[in-house]
């Protein structure tokens, strides 16, 4: 999986330094172009001249080149890559990337790339467990990137205990197994509801929730990069998307919605419900804005809007996967696995107002995930596109079963 693919190996100084003459030929064994980048320290553990024979490319490790004034755009590295794997990652550039410290050619890189990121720490058992180092990784996983654990073992200061980078050959693995997952949703059509719907009052008045939009867009990112053509439907919001196999419709009302699921329901493999939809709208909407002065105590009279997640759990195929979601404030495992079985769901997504990080308006969430099985799959709070990678590993499973 990763012939043809722009690799930027970031080396930092640390003692396992060393071992990225063995990463760098493994990867251009395996068919990557590598780009090595290195901090000042790093040139102290290994020299520039070997990796820059291995990878036949010059090794990077300034903004400019001294002899000749040659700018090294970290902009364009970063828009070239395809992956950006930090091995040996040490305490001083983990709180670097943690905390946008951009001093140098490999953070400043780091900070403009759009591609995935792996960090492989190397440090001393002590430094690696002392809670700034913990608190540092994990704001790095909130943010999306992934952690090669380190390994336990024998370490520069011949102490014995967790620290030791992890080998060459499993970080390549690791690589591999990332853009093995990243086609595994290769000619599936995947519907996604995100967002808010609104339902107008008057000309100028509704009724809404605090929905982003987030978690949807998130998700819709996560199965388009992974090869899914992508139908998102969306609410209001103030977001954009960025893949080109996503095709975005966008609607106003719980109506809207509904009418814009259900025609495109039968040609879908999985639908993903995400969106907070309105459970009722205003049955007689006012032609004009309501005035206080001639309307002392409105009276504002409802009807139920159109149940989406229930329409498509009785529409649905055999071979078509729902996946719902279920944001709670109380009683919250009975509440989702409730829904999860009135809706015919295969699997529910919940999360709870109750959880720090989670639920409307924030760029983190934290999630249970309820299968048709009886599953229960318990999540860390991370970023929503770190969330929509997980729940998207769990949709792959369904969609593979139904293949079988």
């Amino acid at each position: 999986m990763l012939k043809g693919k722009h690799i930027i190996l970031g080396i930092t100084g640390g003692i396992a330094a060393y071992k990225c003459a063995t990463l760098t030929r493994l990867l251009i064994k395996a068919g990557a172009e590598v780009q090595v980048i290195m901090t000042p320290n790093a040139k102290q553990f290994i020299q520039p001249l070997t990796l820059s024979t291995l990878s036949g490319k010059p090794v990077i490790s300034e903004f400019f080149t001294a002899n000749t004034g040659q700018w090294n755009s970290h902009v364009d590295l970063g828009l070239w890559a395809d992956a950006l794997i930090i091995a040996p990652a040490t305490a001083s550039t983990i709180g670097k990337m943690a905390n946008g410290v951009a001093d140098n050619m490999l953070v400043t890189t780091y900070l403009s790339a759009k591609a995935p990121v792996f960090v492989a720490p190397a440090m001393d058992l002590d430094m690696m467990r002392h809670p700034s180092t913990v608190r540092n990784l994990e704001l790095l996983r909130s943010y999306g990137n992934h952690i090669i654990e380190p390994a336990e073992g024998e370490l520069a200061s011949h102490l014995i205990g967790k620290g030791r980078m992890e080998e060459p050959e499993n970080i390549v693995k690791a690589l591999d197994a990332f853009f093995a997952a990243s086609e595994d949703l290769q000619g599936k059509r995947v519907l996604i509801t995100a967002g808010p719907t609104v339902e107008k009052i008057d000309p100028v008045r509704f009724i809404s929730n605090f929905s982003s939009g987030k978690m949807g867009f998130a998700l819709a990112e996560e199965c388009a990069s992974r090869g899914a053509h992508v139908t998102l439907v969306a609410g209001p919001v103030a977001l954009k998307t960025d893949s080109a196999n996503i095709e975005r419709v966008d609607v106003t009302t719980a109506v809207e919605m509904h009418d814009a699921v259900m025609q495109r329901l039968p040609q879908s493999d999985a639908i993903i419900l995400c969106a907070a939809v309105a459970d009722y709208r205003v049955e007689n909407v006012a032609s004009s804005k309501i005035k206080r002065e001639k309307t002392e105590n409105p009276v504002i009279q409802l009807t139920p809007n159109p149940d989406i997640a229930k329409a498509v759990g009785q529409a649905k195929r055999d071979d078509q996967v729902t996946v719902g979601f279920a944001l709670e404030t109380d009683n919250e495992n009975a509440n989702a696995q409730g829904k999860l079985e009135r809706k015919n769901l295969n699997f529910i997504v919940m999360n709870s107002l109750r959880d720090k990080n989670a639920g409307f308006q924030v760029d983190t969430n934290k999630i249970t995930i309820f299968t048709d099985k009886g599953d229960v799959i318990n999540g860390e709070c991370k970023s929503k596109r770190a969330v929509a990678h997980d729940i998207v590993d769990v949709l792959y499973q369904y969609l593979s079963k139904h293949e079988n």
